[in-house]
């Protein structure tokens, strides 16, 4: 029998449902093993408050994790301000970062195989006086890496964009021949890496309507996407496009794909979330860890209601659980 995964689960902002939909999934038996990554004192609040009955254990490295219902390993962490729900404060944000940079480290030490992330509140760690843009670039830092993807993934399709969070006004500019070299690149890589897929089919969408429209309606195109997708064909990546996004996101175009690769954030996004927000997964890739996210936020109205819906940390747990075994695979057969 194989060892089980260890993953960091960080609990996000203190103010949010982060911190009791930890508490939910502890309630259940795990396949894999869950570190959440917090401070002991707030989980042990919220769970009071809700009257879950959890009992938290105290974790250190190399200690194997618990993983029976009822139980679970916490890493705490200090510097929590508050542990009220709904109500934010920015005395807290040194914390919550300090639970990814710990979370992020044990990952790159081999403490875990991966990391899980319960949403933050950008806002309220800026108000704090600290430039943060989000878990993206934070771990990118962290990680010392030169280019990072976003990709989401519900169990029907997978959307890996070129531009992230950019005003629409930007994005023509940003899509260069060297950025979309980088990030198709990637895609290519940790789809193999991650999920398995010997020859990853990645569906490219076009920028403009129609694709362009024979560049009538725009040259990016002619000028910029396709000459870089003919040279990254050259490479061996398997591309279809670019296609208008209007019609690529269709089962005549999906059934033959793993992946669609989107110019900008609105252009994939809605469709995804469409057919699966809730049970989808935000996973940053060119990562040397996996990492998940969930794919919504903090819910400040939810807090300590009982009423937030664990479903996407439970999907974006056994994304990670599965991306962290297929890497090791894929690094147990590399040194055979």
């Amino acid at each position: 029998m194989t060892d089980p995964v260890v993953l960091a689960l960080t609990a996000g902002e203190p103010a949010g449902i982060g911190p009791e939909l930890c508490l939910q999934l502890a309630l259940e038996i795990r396949t894999a093993g869950i570190v959440v990554v917090a401070s002991q004192p707030l989980l042990e609040a919220r769970a009071r408050q809700m009257e879950l009955p959890v009992v938290l254990h105290p974790w250190r490295p190399g200690k194997a994790p618990r993983m029976e219902a009822g139980h679970v390993s916490v890493l705490h962490v200090e510097g929590c301000a508050s542990h009220q729900p709904g109500r934010l404060d920015p005395a807290g944000s040194g914390y919550v970062l300090r639970t990814l940079e710990i979370a992020g480290n044990g990952c790159l030490s081999g403490d875990f195989d991966g990391m899980v992330t319960a949403p933050v509140h950008k806002g309220v760690i800026n108000e704090a006086g600290i430039p943060f843009s989000g878990h993206t670039e934070f771990l990118q830092e962290l990680c010392g890496v030169r280019r990072v993807v976003m990709m989401l993934a519900t169990e029907q399709l997978r959307v890996a964009l070129v531009t992230t969070h950019l005003p629409l006004k930007d994005v023509s500019a940003a899509i260069t021949p060297e950025r979309l070299s980088q990030v198709t690149r990637i895609l290519d890589a940790d789809l193999k890496r991650f999920f398995g897929i010997g020859h990853p089919r990645i569906l490219v969408a076009g920028l403009n309507p129609h694709a362009g429209e024979g560049g009538h309606l725009g040259r990016e195109e002619i000028e910029t996407i396709e000459p870089t997708l003919d040279k990254l064909r050259g490479e061996g990546i398997s591309l279809t496009g670019p296609l208008p996004a209007d019609t690529l996101f269709t089962p005549h175009w999906l059934d033959q794909a793993d992946a669609v690769l989107a110019m900008y954030h609105d252009q994939g996004l809605p469709v995804l979330k469409f057919q699966g927000f809730g049970r989808a997964v935000n996973i940053t890739l060119g990562l040397p860890i996996v990492r998940t996210s969930v794919d919504h936020g903090t819910a400040l109205d939810l807090a300590g209601t009982g009423r937030a819906d664990s479903g996407s940390l439970h999907r974006a747990i056994r994304v990670g659980e599965q991306m962290a075994r297929c890497q090791k695979s894929s690094s147990q057969e590399t040194r055979s």
